[in-house]
């Protein structure tokens, strides 16, 4: 096995815009959540939604920011169906 090329890491990190990795970790919290709620596991599902209420308005690509925002106010309607539901 070979060594990890750690400067090519480091140049490839140093590539990377912050909006892209926020843009990455909001969809896959927004995967999360949908999934959380489907097998009824509510408050992993909030916790989820919560973190991407907080990283959707940090997005400064205007059609990421409407597109999340769109996934956002769905989940959140979707949990609060949820949590209606009779146990």
């Amino acid at each position: 096995m070979s060594e990890p090329d750690y400067e090519k890491l480091a140049e490839q990190i140093a590539q990377l815009r912050v909006d892209d990795v926020l843009t990455g970790a909001a969809s896959t919290l927004a995967s999360v959540a949908y999934a959380q709620l489907a097998a009824k596991d509510l408050e992993q599902a909030k916790h989820a939604i919560d973190v991407l209420g907080t990283i959707v308005p940090l997005l400064q690509d205007e059609g990421l920011k409407r597109d999340l925002g769109s996934a956002l106010a769905n989940l959140q309607v979707a949990y609060a169906d949820a949590r209606a539901e009779p146990s």
